[in-house]
């Protein structure tokens, strides 16, 4: 129907603490990443674990900043600031993984 609000393939959820340099370097690289190779089909949640620390305990975020990405299953996890774009674009499953050896 044409009514319906859009569906997102990619429901991703960033977990911070603050204002700090590693969160702020954590959303720029987000957003960097997903307007560069998902195109308007994702969704973007950033949640301050210093305004709702008891999200840390529910979600089961051990370390901060953490990228989980809830759709499509399964459920995936990066911890970091997400500047090593390869290792993020492999971790939500955006390019193949490389092979090593023979």
């Amino acid at each position: 129907m044409a009514d319906e609000a859009p569906e997102y393939e990619y429901d991703l959820w960033l977990y911070i603490a603050g204002q700090t340099p590693k969160s702020l370097l954590a959303i720029a690289n987000l957003r960097r990443l997903c307007d560069q190779y998902l195109h308007g089909r994702y969704r973007v949640h950033v949640i301050d674990l210093h305004h709702e620390p008891e999200r840390a305990i529910s979600d089961n975020i051990l370390a901060i900043p953490t990228l989980v990405r809830k759709l499509p299953p399964p459920i995936r996890k990066i911890v970091g600031d997400l500047s090593n774009t390869e290792r993020v674009l492999v971790g939500l499953d955006l390019t193949p993984r490389r092979h090593t050896g023979s």
